[in-house]
């Protein structure tokens, strides 16, 4: 596994579709990961350190994990398959390791939370990491002006 960091979030220009960027300074790598919308806003909340008086649902599910005993030891993006990545989210409980299947944009935007470790398979940086940051993914995305309009009150009573 090879740790990397949260570098940010962008929209590929063509679909306007959210894109996670995760690189590794050690080796020069980046991995983009297509992810929605609303896992993008949460991931976008935590490093843009906007913050709630009620938890959000990935502040919930970190909660209710410390309330039972456990940590977030770490996120691991452990396989791609036919584009589709794969994550765990390992909780450390008792001494014991415990790996919990996840979609790779809830285990990151419980990982910001928790700010543990994201670490990745090595076969997924062989597969999908790429040196260069390609210009169509890394287009400004224009979530922090989003978010520096955004309330509690926008969250209220909407689903």
């Amino acid at each position: 596994m090879v740790e990397m960091q949260v570098y940010g979030l962008a929209v590929e220009s063509d679909t306007e579709t959210p894109v996670l960027v995760l690189k590794s300074e050690e080796l020069g790598m980046v991995l983009p990961i297509w992810i929605g919308a609303m896992e993008a806003m949460a991931i976008s909340l935590v490093l843009n350190e906007v913050s709630f008086p009620r938890p959000m649902t990935h502040d919930l599910l970190l909660s209710t994990i410390a309330t039972f005993g456990g940590e977030v030891a770490s996120v691991d993006i452990v396989d791609i398959n036919k584009g589709t990545f794969y994550a765990e989210i390992i909780v450390r409980k008792d001494g014991e390791l415990i790996a919990i299947d996840s979609r790779p944009s809830d285990a990151i935007a419980l990982a910001v939370r928790a700010e543990c470790p994201v670490r990745v398979a090595q076969k997924v940086i062989d597969t999908a990491g790429t040196k260069d940051i390609e210009e169509k993914v890394v287009k400004k995305s224009g979530w922090d002006d989003e978010l520096e309009e955004l309330s509690p009150e926008d969250f209220k009573y909407k689903m």
